[in-house]
């Protein structure tokens, strides 16, 4: 039988464990040790290593939405739709989360900015692997943006895989096919490897939706919904990035030779699953 030590070096049943042979079993499971030693700052400003531990931190978000969205995905083909709609929901909540972790950089000035800058060297966020695959679940693929992952066979792999598998919303309009509404053979059959572009056909089967909804939840209504919540958590993503950027760099080019701002204004102006916006004017 064990015994443990109180703070006074009593023994007690009612203090936890503190001697294990090994590590500790949330070092085990969290590996707390190898996440709090992944931060090698390259310059003495100390606030690189904000800069550092919040990008980072994002790099785990993504992680857990691609989850999120790979489940809901996959749940759909099956026809589980309370099993995508928990998937969805839970990434919500995810990205309100990333979405927060702008707060720690959206205050830096030109000069706070400027002091570390130069570590980054031609490191830029689109760079990010995890954060391409979210892109690509959204349906915003591009064969191009996998030449920088050439080095990295894995990591290319992984990202060559999810371009030419159906996104997220592929998935969700074959399951409006499957109960018979006139999503185009043209849609559903596309080249999954290339960016999703808006149908009309897809905008009219939204809009009848919502339009015969009789206030009683239409399961597809339903999921439309949710599907336009992470819409809208993915725009405020984009535009936070996009004022994060204004206000530390202003117009500059951006690391890693990207077009800086301008470019961050060309995605903000985009929306994900796009016949979900448009067809709310025809209801």
């Amino acid at each position: 039988m064990s015994h443990t030590l109180d703070a006074s070096g009593a023994s007690g049943s009612d203090t936890p464990n503190l001697d294990f042979a090994g590590t500790t079993p949330y070092e085990d499971y969290v590996q707390a040790d190898v996440l709090t030693h992944l931060q090698h700052p390259r310059s003495d400003d100390p606030g690189e290593m904000v800069f550092l531990v919040t990008t980072q931190v994002m790099e785990l978000w993504f992680t857990v939405i691609v989850h999120e969205w790979e489940t809901a995905a996959r749940a759909l083909r099956e026809d589980r739709i309370d099993v995508a709609m928990d998937a969805l929901k839970r990434s919500t909540y995810e990205l309100e989360s990333l979405n927060a972790s702008w707060r720690p950089l959206a205050q830096l000035t030109p000069g706070q900015f400027n002091a570390y800058r130069a570590a980054l060297g031609e490191g830029s966020g689109f760079q990010s692997a995890m954060y391409r695959r979210m892109e690509f679940l959204l349906g915003e693929k591009s064969a191009s943006m996998l030449v920088p992952h050439r080095g990295a066979p894995r990591v290319h792999a992984e990202l060559e895989k999810a371009l030419h598998e159906p996104s997220l919303y592929d998935e969700v309009l074959r399951l409006l096919a499957r109960r018979g509404h006139a999503v185009p053979d043209s849609v559903l059959t596309r080249d999954l490897s290339q960016r999703y572009e808006p149908s009309p056909a897809v905008e009219a089967v939204w809009s009848a939706l919502y339009a015969a909804d009789d206030r009683h939840g239409d399961d597809l209504v339903r999921l439309g919904e949710a599907l336009t919540d992470v819409a809208e958590l993915v725009w405020r993503w984009r535009n936070d990035h996009l004022v994060a950027t204004r206000r530390a760099m202003g117009a500059k080019t951006g690391t890693g030779g990207s077009a800086g701002v301008a470019w961050l204004e060309k995605r903000a102006s985009k929306n994900v699953f796009p016949e979900l916006w448009t067809a709310r004017s025809h209801v």
